[in-house]
């Protein structure tokens, strides 16, 4: 285990903070972190935030201090850093402006969207829950990119739907496979079902329905097999652009391994092996893994390596 921690150099809130990060395993500096009280809410993506206070301590425990420079080149060299640009486009107020953009107030109800953005605001604060390695604001901001890449293919399908239900797909989530899904499908109804016939969907100039928001729901549930059916473009959408990540090149697929070990860091080695393990066997056994041709010719190759090279890995 290699961690490095920085000079408490960066002021805020009344102190200088230090870089806690890893430059090989996200699971281990978790652990590490919280073994030594280091909370949760103090992960930024691909570091930890540790006041100047703790600095001592940490170095103590095998935390290896080195200079900002140091630390810096060593992330930066490492599968784990996620770029500015990344952190960016996944930025609270990137986000809300993003979700903006699926609305429009119905006969001048301005006060309707205001109610919208409440909505947007309760997502975005989900998607940043301290808890979340994979499943964050980084994969949120992903998803909606891999969507518009491939409304732009061609791919058939309603954007405005697969869009929302993007937002909401992992907006609850515990950790339980299903149970997240439905409980995430049923926020669904709670956040927008108020919005019907006061809103528009964006792009559409029609009235936001309680069939929309069905929709929305189905959409999400989608998520929990990712087996559309053959003749539902909708879903394929919302199917191939959570999965866009799997066909990414090796170095980002690596850090989203990482990420989903760190995630469930609390599963002893072996458990998380058996699980993970089954998880690929059901995504290569799929009949075809992304269902639209748009997300199959861009990413269908480079996913079924990246699906066998980590299967492969996780043999003891």
């Amino acid at each position: 285990m290699t961690l490095l921690l920085d000079p408490p150099a960066w002021p805020a809130h009344g102190t200088l903070w230090s870089h806690l990060v890893s430059d090989t395993s996200l699971h281990e500096l978790r652990s590490f972190a919280r073994a030594q009280g280091v909370g949760d809410r103090a992960f930024d993506l691909d570091h930890y935030d540790v006041p100047a206070d703790r600095h001592d301590a940490l170095v103590a425990a095998g935390a290896v201090p080195v200079t900002g420079g140091e630390l810096s080149r060593r992330l930066a060299g490492s599968v784990l850093r996620v770029p500015g640009r990344e952190r960016r486009r996944a930025s609270h107020d990137a986000l809300l402006a993003r979700w903006a953009t699926l609305w429009e107030p119905d006969d001048g109800a301005r006060s309707a969207l205001a109610a919208a953005d409440d909505a947007g605001r309760d997502l975005v604060g989900r998607w940043r829950e301290p808890h979340r390695v994979y499943h964050s604001r980084l994969h949120l901001a992903d998803s909606l990119d891999a969507l518009d890449l491939l409304v732009a293919d061609g791919a058939p399908g309603s954007r405005w739907h697969a869009a929302t239900a993007l937002w909401f797909h992992d907006a609850v989530h515990d950790g339980e496979a299903v149970r997240d899904e439905e409980r995430s499908a049923a926020l669904v109804g709670t956040l927008l079902g108020p919005l019907a016939g006061h809103v528009r969907r964006a792009g559409t100039g029609e009235p936001l329905t309680h069939h929309d928001v069905d929709e929305v729901a189905r959409l999400v549930l989608v998520t929990t097999a990712h087996d559309p059916g053959a003749a539902d473009g909708s879903g394929a959408l919302v199917s191939d652009a959570d999965l866009a990540v799997l066909g990414a090149e090796p170095g980002r697929y690596a850090r989203y391994a990482a990420q989903v070990r760190a995630e469930y860091g609390h599963v002893p080695d072996d458990a998380f092996r058996a699980g993970r393990a089954a998880v690929l066997d059901q995504l290569t056994g799929l009949p075809r893994l992304y269902r639209s041709p748009a997300a199959a010719a861009r990413w269908a190759d480079a996913a079924g390596r990246n699906l066998r090279a980590e299967r492969a890995a996780l043999v003891p």
